[in-house]
């Protein structure tokens, strides 16, 4: 073997979004099967690194539980079993459920922004309650788009939050 050939055989073996996204669907659709719901599944390449996997149905919630708590354990399992299940994987692997992601992303963006637009006109920094990474980064995204405002981060996990500061303080 030479070595052109040994370093051509791992990228071989590096699975596609697509194919990850399969073995996704696939997991998926077998724990849909063992809690005896119905739903649709279907996948979505949102850029060259990562995919959604999503479902769709009635009387989702159980995998969504409360706060989101459960689809994110969801989305773990989901991504282990497509590592064990292909060996690797290559991109960011997300999951969604009933759009709980959508709603909530649209949601946090709304409050994010009339935090914001009360933060510009009073002067008065606010702390928002501790979130998650993922609500964090909407919310740092949103505001940070707008002229006026920044945003901190403080405190330790899982009691982290972000802070909304007028621009003169930050």
């Amino acid at each position: 073997m030479t070595t052109e050939q040994s370093q051509d055989q791992p990228q071989q073996q590096v699975p596609t979004l697509a194919e990850e996204a399969s073995a996704a669907q696939e997991f998926l659709g077998g724990l849909l099967d063992v809690f005896e719901l119905r739903g649709d599944l279907r996948s979505e390449e949102l850029d060259e690194e990562t995919v959604e996997v999503g479902v769709t149905g009635e009387d989702l919630g159980l995998l969504i539980g409360p706060k989101g708590q459960t689809l994110s354990a969801l989305q773990e399992l989901t991504r282990t079993a497509v590592q064990r299940r292909l060996g690797a994987r290559s991109g960011r692997l997300l999951v969604d459920v009933a759009e709980y992601r959508r709603t909530r992303r649209a949601a946090l963006e709304h409050f994010a922004t009339d935090v914001a637009e009360r933060v510009k006109q009073a002067g008065v920094p606010t702390a928002l309650e501790p979130m998650v990474p993922a609500d964090r980064k909407v919310v740092h995204d949103t505001v940070n788009a707008i002229d006026g405002v920044s945003t901190t981060s403080e405190g330790e996990e899982p009691n982290r939050r972000v802070v909304i500061v007028p621009a003169e303080q930050a």
